[in-house]
């Protein structure tokens, strides 16, 4: 992560965060604000790329719709296990149309190992069109504890 793109605070410099997020396999929180008014939250696999952290749905995910009508979102990648650590910000959103799959099948593989499975095959082979959702962090917050959780 670059520090000229995202105000950063925490204990992580830009490159600490940069090599968390590329060693987390773990999905992304990531929070929006309906067009209802309610805040939603999901779930979703992620890469990072260059400053960017990327995701991919279904074109019909309500969550493009929403992330359509608002570009601005809050995430969260942190590992699940004790001793707790990660990174949450805020984020600005374009959405890219995935036609060629390329940001699909990088997941998949990130997250399964591979794109040669049943599950890979199937995800890769619906005919339903694939979005891209394209973060660009402003804000990243790290906190790590490690050393306080220290049995």
């Amino acid at each position: 992560m670059s520090e000229h793109e995202a105000r950063i605070s925490g204990p992580w410099t830009a490159d600490e965060i940069a090599t968390f997020l590329d060693e987390a396999v773990v999905p992304i929180r990531l929070a929006a604000v309906a067009p209802s008014g309610w805040p939603v939250i999901l779930s979703l696999w992620f890469l990072r790329d260059g400053d960017s952290l990327v995701c991919a749905t279904q074109q019909s995910a309500s969550i493009v719709a929403t992330l359509a009508a608002e570009r601005r979102c809050a995430f969260e990648v942190s590992v699940n296990d004790p001793p707790y650590r990660g990174v949450r910000g805020r984020a600005t959103v374009s959405l890219e149309p995935d036609a060629d799959l390329a940001t699909l099948r990088r997941l998949v593989e990130r997250y399964l190992g591979s794109a040669d499975g049943t599950f890979a095959s199937w995800l890769l082979g619906r005919d339903t069109p694939e979005v891209a959702i394209r973060l660009s962090p402003t804000q990243i917050a790290s906190w790590d504890y490690r050393r306080r959780m220290r049995s």
